[in-house]
């Protein structure tokens, strides 16, 4: 379907906040201050943008605002291949019943805007410890609850309910692996989609988010193998990873996609030979996360032309 050159690779929008620096949130922004963003993006070499609602929410934009969000993207000459909806779980203990509401809206929205793709995950807001250390995956955040049956068959009946409405709409979902939810380990993740069973739901195998945990993972090959034939969107993102085996000690870090510790070439070409035709978004913390994105697609589009696409 693509060539290494067309493939479509999206920038996150992690680097740019919700609550801007004068009080205002994104919400309160001009279309044309929208676009100042995204020109910033097409600014790095992107043809392409995830709809990340850590900086906008589609969901909780009205129609005229949607609209709006429309122009600024055709203004900048930017595609959006996917929103990605975080940490409104539809199981979380206190907001699930509004985050089960958003994520409907933000399927509305994803149909109004024509984004093809909606990422949803499990993961819950970050605890005040954790938004208190300069890397939150150092502190150990929110649980789904293990063996609790009740709680499975929520996640299921509810996701499920979004993928029948996305259905409705011409939508896909892709269900974002986190660490500690239902989503946290390869088998669950496999297993959560089976039994939702809709075709048009797929994983976005993140497995970054599982790599930087400072404790023992399985290895990044055995959950290529496991996940990336369901895959239908996929977050890429790399750390780097040391383990010391007399103490226990596990210390990460993030690291450019080429440099870290999963070898994204091997795991790429896997994902192709089985079948992978969805986009790439690419992800990084710390620093000018945007430029290091903006290498990490090169890096991508180099290891697809290796591959022949």
């Amino acid at each position: 379907m693509y060539s290494a050159d067309t493939w479509p690779i999206a920038a996150a929008l992690l680097q740019f906040p919700h609550r801007l620096p004068d009080g205002r949130t994104t919400h309160e922004q001009t279309p044309e201050e929208w676009a100042r963003t995204l020109r910033e993006v097409a600014g790095a070499g992107f043809s392409e943008v995830d709809l990340t609602d850590s900086w906008v929410r589609p969901g909780d934009l009205d129609g005229g605002r949607l609209a709006e969000l429309k122009g600024a993207l055709a203004a900048t000459g930017l595609v959006a291949p996917a929103i990605s909806a975080i940490r409104c779980s539809v199981i979380d203990p206190v907001d699930g019943d509004d985050n089960l509401a958003y994520s409907h809206r933000t399927i509305d929205a994803a149909a109004e805007l024509g984004v093809p793709v909606v990422s949803f995950g499990l993961h819950r807001p970050l605890t005040p410890e954790q938004q208190r250390v300069l890397w939150f995956w150092t502190v150990p955040g929110p649980r789904d609850p293990e063996g609790d049956r009740e709680t499975w068959q929520k996640a299921v009946t509810r996701l499920r309910e979004l993928a029948d409405h996305a259905a409705e709409v011409n939508v896909a979902l892709t269900l974002e692996m986190y660490e500690d939810t239902y989503l946290g380990t390869a088998d669950s993740a496999v297993a959560l989609l089976t039994d939702i069973a809709r075709d048009n739901v797929g994983l976005n195998p993140d497995l970054g988010n599982l790599l930087r945990m400072q404790r023992p993972v399985e290895s990044w090959e055995s959950m290529v193998e496991k996940t990336l034939p369901h895959a239908n969107y996929w977050h890429v993102k790399n750390y780097y990873r040391s383990e010391d085996p007399a103490t226990g000690t596990v210390l990460t870090a993030p690291a450019p996609l080429e440099s870290g510790f999963m070898n994204y070439r091997k795991a790429v070409r896997f994902a192709l030979e089985n079948g992978y035709t969805g986009a790439f978004c690419v992800e990084h913390y710390g620093g000018d996360g945007l430029s290091v994105s903006a290498t990490n697609r090169d890096y991508l589009r180099r290891v697809l032309a290796a591959a022949a696409v």
